[in-house]
C-alpha cells in the first residue's frame, strides 16, 4: 500500500487483500529461465538453484552423526543405523513431506514461508493472528539459515585441503582465509547480477551429483552389507540402542535435509514438475549412493570416519572433485542469498518491513533483484560466523535449528490451507499433518539441544527479527489508526471545495494515500498552504494483493468522483515492486489523459515522535521511528521521477 499512510511517507501497508484468490492466475515470474523454456532445461536449471544447498551436506552430514554415533552403541550399528536414518529422513521430509505433499500448496504458482501465510490468509478470508505470527517467525528463521549455509558450505569444501595429497595437512592455516575470501568475492559481485552466471549453475551441479553418485557406488562394495540402511529397521534400532543419545544423533542426522524448504521457496521459479523430476529421477538417486558409499567406507575402513566424503576421492581425482565442491558449495550459498533477497521483497510488500532499496540486475527476468542493506549484513554475518566457528564441525552446532522451525511452521500453517482452501474434512487434515509434525517437532528439539554450542545465533537474529517485524507491524497500524481517526473524509472536503473554489493550477495532482476514502494528508496541506486545486487531481492507492503477481489487466480500478477528482487503485502481487508511472501509462486505455511531464506526485511525510503514554512502549516507539527514517525513499521506492515529486510533512505521535 501508498501514500499517507504506507509507503508515501513511511508508515506500513495495510494487510495484503484476501479477496484476490479467485482472480485469474498471474504469469509467472521469470526468474530461473522463462516458462517458454522446454521441460528439461527448467529441470536442469532447478538442479543448479534448488537442490544446491542438499547437494553439499554430504560434504559433512555423515561425518557429524557418526561421530555422535560412536560414543554410543558403536560398531556396525553405529555406521548402518546413521545412514538409515539419513536415507529415511530424505524419503520423509523430502519425497513425502515436501515433493509429494507442501508443493500442491501454492500460491499461485509460488511456495515459500510468506507465499503459504498469503494463501492461508486467503483461505480463511480474513487476517488470522496466529497465521501471521507464524509467518513471521518462518520468515525471521530465513534469514538465520541464510547466514549459516554460505558459511558452513564454502568452509567444509575448502576444508578439503586438510587431505590433499603431497601438501601433508600444510595448508591448514590458509583454510579460513581463504574461505572468507571467496565469500567476500560472492557478496561483491551480487550488485552485477547473476543472470550471466546463472546458465551455469544446472550444469556444474549436476556434474557435482553426478560425481558423488559415482563415487557412492564405488565404494558401495567397499563393504556391500551397507545396503541394508535402506531399511528402517536399523535406523530405529540405533535410536531405540542409544536411548537419549539417539535423540542427539538426530540432530545431526537432520544436517542431511537441510535445504529441502528450497524445493518449496523455489517452486515458483521453475514449476512442480521439473523440482519433483530433479529429484525423483536424478538428485535423490545421487545422494543415497553416496550415502550409501560413504557408509561402506567407513564399515571397511573405520577411520575413514574423521571425514568420510574426501577419504572417497582418489588421489588422481583430488584436485578436480575440490574445485568442483568449491563451486556447488557457491552455488548453493548465491541460491541462500538470492532466496533472501527474494523473502525481503516479500516481507516490504505484505508490510513487514519498511521500504528497502531493491535493485533490478536484469531487464527480463523479473526475479533478479539486488538488496543493497541484506546484502551487506548478510556478508558481515557470514565473516563472524567463519572466524568464530573455525571449521565446519563447530558451524554444525549452529545450523539445523533455523532449518527446522521453518519447517514446523509451514507444517502448522498448511492446516488452514488444507481445510479451508482443499476442504479435506478435519481428521484428514490432521492425520496427514500430525505425523509431519511430530517428526519436525523431533527434529526441532533435538537440534534445540545444541544451543549451548551455537544454536542459540539464528535464535537470536531470529528473536531480534521478528521484534522488528512485530514493531513495525504495530506502529503502523497506529498509526494508521490515528491518521485515519484525524482525517476528513474526501466527500467532505470535496463539498467544501465546491462551496469555496480555490484557485486553480493548471496539470495533474497525483495524491498518494492508503485509504482513498479520507482526504490525503497532501491535499490538505497543499489547500492550507499553496492555496490552489490542480485542473485534475487523482487519489492514489497501491495495494497488495496475497497473490505472487497480478497481470497488467487486473493492475487497475478507476473510480471517477466528479470532473475534478478521480480513485485510482494499483494492485500488485507480494512478489512484484511497484512502477507507479508505468501503471498510470495503462490509463490511458481507460480514458485518463496521463503525460508525466505535466503531473507532480504529491507525497505525504509524516515526522514522528514518541509519547509513553499511548500505543507501544517508549523503547518501541524510538525503534520504530527509527525504522522509519531509515526506509528507503518512496520515490525511489514507488519509481518515480524525483523531479515530478512534492512533498508535504507534517508531525504526528505514536
Amino acid at each position: 500500500m501508498a501514500g499517507d499512510d504506507p509507503r508515501g511517507d513511511g508508515a506500513p501497508p495495510a494487510p495484503p487483500s484476501s479477496t484476490t484468490d479467485t482472480a485469474a492466475p498471474s504469469p509467472a515470474p521469470a526468474h530461473g529461465g522463462a516458462r517458454k523454456a522446454g521441460f528439461w532445461a527448467l529441470t536442469i536449471g532447478a538442479i543448479g538453484v534448488v537442490f544446491g544447498d542438499i547437494g553439499t551436506s554430504p560434504l559433512y552430514a555423515l561425518r557429524e552423526a557418526i561421530d555422535h554415533a560412536r560414543d554410543g552403541v558403536g560398531g556396525d550399528l553405529a555406521v548402518v543405523g546413521v545412514v538409515s536414518l539419513a536415507f529415511w529422513a530424505l524419503m520423509v521430509v523430502v519425497t513425502f513431506k515436501y515433493v509429494f505433499f507442501l508443493m500442491r500448496a501454492d500460491n499461485k504458482g509460488e511456495g515459500g514461508t510468506l507465499a503459504l501465510m498469503a494463501l492461508a490468509q486467503g483461505a480463511i478470508g480474513r487476517r488470522s493472528a496466529w497465521i501471521f505470527v507464524l509467518g513471521v517467525c518462518g520468515a525471521a528463521l530465513f534469514y538465520g539459515d541464510g547466514i549459516i549455509t554460505p558459511a558452513i558450505s564454502v568452509l567444509s569444501a575448502v576444508e578439503g585441503l586438510k587431505e590433499a595429497p603431497g601438501f601433508g595437512g600444510s595448508l591448514d592455516p590458509f583454510i579460513v582465509p581463504i574461505s572468507a575470501g571467496i565469500l567476500i568475492g560472492l557478496f561483491l559481485v551480487q550488485s552485477k547480477g547473476t543472470e550471466g552466471l546463472a546458465k551455469f549453475f544446472g550444469p556444474v551441479t549436476a556434474v557435482w551429483f553426478l560425481c558423488l553418485g559415482g563415487l557412492g557406488l564405488y565404494h558401495i562394495f567397499d563393504d556391500i552389507s551397507i545396503l541394508r540402511a535402506l531399511s528402517p529397521h536399523y535406523g530405529v534400532q540405533l535410536l531405540i540402542n542409544d536411548g537419549f543419545l539417539g535423540f542427539v544423533i538426530l540432530g545431526s542426522v537432520f544436517l542431511a535435509v537441510t535445504g529441502a524448504e528450497a524445493l518449496y521457496a523455489d517452486m515458483g521459479h521453475f514449476g512442480k514438475a521439473p523440482i519433483r523430476m530433479g529429484w525423483l529421477v536424478f538428485v535423490l538417486p545421487c545422494l543415497t549412493l553416496n550415502y550409501l558409499g560413504q557408509g561402506a567406507l567407513i564399515l571397511a575402513h573405520p577411520a575413514a570416519s574423521e571425514n568420510p566424503f574426501w577419504n572417497m576421492v582418489p588421489q588422481f581425482a583430488y584436485w578436480p572433485m575440490l574445485l568442483l565442491a568449491t563451486l556447488a558449495t557457491i552455488i548453493a550459498s548465491q541460491a541462500v542469498i538470492t532466496g533472501a533477497f527474494s523473502v525481503t521483497q516479500q516481507a516490504v510488500q505484505l508490510g513487514l518491513l519498511p521500504r528497502i532499496d531493491i535493485r533490478f540486475t536484469s531487464e527480463t527476468q523479473a526475479g533478479q533483484i539486488f538488496v543493497p542493506a541484506i546484502n551487506s549484513l548478510m556478508l558481515v554475518g557470514v565473516l563472524v560466523l567463519l572466524f568464530a566457528f573455525q571449521s565446519s564441525h563447530n558451524l554444525t552446532a549452529a545450523y539445523g535449528v533455523a532449518v527446522t522451525g521453518t519447517m514446523l511452521v509451514n507444517t502448522l500453517m498448511s492446516f488452514s490451507v488444507i481445510t479451508k482452501k482443499w476442504r479435506w474434512p478435519v481428521w484428514t487434515a490432521l492425520a496427514v499433518l500430525i505425523p509431519f509434525g511430530f517428526i519436525d517437532t523431533v527434529f526441532l528439539t533435538s537440534n534445540l539441544l545444541k544451543i549451548p554450542d551455537g544454536a542459540w545465533m539464528p535464535l537470536v537474529l531470529g528473536a531480534g527479527l521478528v521484534l522488528i517485524m512485530w514493531t513495525w507491524t504495530r506502529g503502523s497500524q497506529l498509526l494508521s489508526a490515528k491518521a485515519k481517526k484525524d482525517s476528513l473524509p474526501l466527500e467532505d472536503l470535496i463539498e467544501m471545495l465546491r462551496a469555496r473554489p480555490p484557485h486553480r493550477a493548471p496539470g495533474t495532482a497525483v495524491f498518494l494515500t492508503s485509504d482513498p476514502d479520507v482526504a490525503p494528508v497532501a491535499l490538505m496541506h497543499n489547500l492550507k498552504h499553496n492555496k490552489v486545486l490542480h485542473e485534475k487531481n487523482i487519489i492514489l492507492t497501491v495495494r497488495t494483493t496475497d497473490r505472487p503477481r497480478v497481470p497488467d489487466s487486473e493492475r487497475i480500478a478507476m473510480e471517477p468522483i466528479n470532473e475534478d477528482f478521480k480513485k485510482i487503485t494499483l494492485s500488485y502481487g507480494f512478489m512484484e515492486s511497484p512502477v507507479v508511472p508505468r501503471a498510470l501509462g495503462l490509463c490511458r486505455k481507460q480514458g485518463l489523459k496521463f503525460d508525466i511531464m505535466s503531473t507532480s506526485f504529491f507525497l505525504g511525510r509524516r515526522s514522528v515522535v514518541p509519547a509513553a503514554q499511548q500505543g507501544m512502549p517508549l523503547w518501541q516507539d524510538k525503534l520504530y521511528i527509527f525504522l522509519m527514517r531509515n526506509a528507503a525513499n518512496p520515490t525511489d521506492f514507488f519509481h518515480i521521477p524525483p523531479g515530478r515529486v512534492v512533498e508535504l510533512g507534517t508531525q504526528v505521535s505514536v
